[in-house]
């Protein structure tokens, strides 16, 4: 069986070993703990007010939102820490906010019936190609499509 490649990345000096055989740079490390913050203070300014009403004011579908998305702030406040570790939460609101404008937003759109509400949030996922920009798309690609992926035994 053959090893698995391996990714070195640079960080502050330091050359570590990540996982697949790319090489990412301490500018393009810097670029991703950018798009972190983005995500993160932008989820915290709109949604972190929300845990602090009175549960009323939160119908249930609504509360799991905001308190998934809370959670996507932390993580991506992790990210500015730990940037190619977190790549995967990156990569999560990239596929969330690209099936909803694909699955809901677009059928809308075509139909011409999109309501305010719709719009909103379309508005809002669209921001995503800020995070879609800071992504290491060939890093990602050679790091979770080409190298093998772990043992099951």
């Amino acid at each position: 069986m053959d090893a698995p490649a391996t990714i070195t990345v640079r960080d502050e000096g330091r050359r570590r070993t990540a996982g697949a055989g790319d090489e990412l740079s301490t500018p393009r490390l810097y670029v991703m703990r950018a798009g972190y913050a983005f995500m993160g203070v932008g989820l915290a300014l709109v949604k972190w007010p929300l845990l602090f009403q009175s549960p009323e004011a939160l119908p249930v579908p609504a509360g799991v939102v905001t308190c998934l998305l809370t959670a996507m702030s932390l993580l991506a406040f992790l990210g500015l820490r730990y940037p190619v570790r977190m790549l995967p939460v990156l990569l999560f609101e990239v596929t969330w906010k690209v099936i909803w404008i694909a699955a809901v937003a677009v059928p809308h759109l075509i139909a011409g019936d999109m309501d305010d509400a719709a719009r909103k949030v379309l508005i809002n996922c669209s921001l995503v190609v800020v995070i879609i920009a800071v992504i290491p798309w060939r890093y990602a690609w050679k790091r979770y499509v080409r190298t093998s992926g772990d043992a099951w035994r």
